[in-house]
């Protein structure tokens, strides 16, 4: 926890860090290591590199939602209402996606990991991810077309 003191904006971040961390471990299906303190410190310099991606996204859109705010009031109420049926067809279709695609994608398109950092997240090459990604695509364009 002391790693997280040190790097978090609150003790409570801290604390949910750690617990983040302990739940990796528990489920993290790795066999003996020869540096298993490397590997921790590995993992924890990992999740606060992600958070921090988390909260520039997050801050981003706030900003653009903020700076947009003028600009709901002359939305076109079918327009809006397109827009959610729109992103209700892309949720659905994410949902069908197997759980290992459709996190690699948000995790890609969405937190702006990169390919290479996906690959030694889930132990694949980065081949795999792309044939992910693609998947993902695919199917989302597949079932988007269709809905038109």
């Amino acid at each position: 926890m002391a790693f997280f003191m040190r790097r978090a904006a609150s003790h409570g971040d801290a604390e949910d860090m750690t617990q983040e961390l302990f739940a990796k471990l528990a489920t993290s299906h790795t066999g003996p290591m020869d540096n298993a303190d490397a590997y921790i410190f590995q993992m924890a310099a990992n999740l606060l590199r992600d958070r921090g991606r988390r909260e520039r996204v997050r801050a981003n859109f706030r900003a653009s939602v903020h700076a947009g705010a003028g600009d709901l009031e002359s939305l076109d109420p079918a327009r809006v209402l397109l827009a959610r049926e729109s992103l209700g067809e892309v949720s659905d279709a994410l949902r069908e996606l197997p759980e290992r695609t459709r996190a690699i994608f948000l995790l890609f398109r969405l937190e702006g990991m990169k390919q290479s950092e996906l690959a030694a997240l889930y132990g694949v090459s980065v081949s795999a991810v792309q044939k992910h990604i693609f998947k993902a695509m695919t199917h989302l364009t597949r079932r988007v077309r269709a809905g038109e």
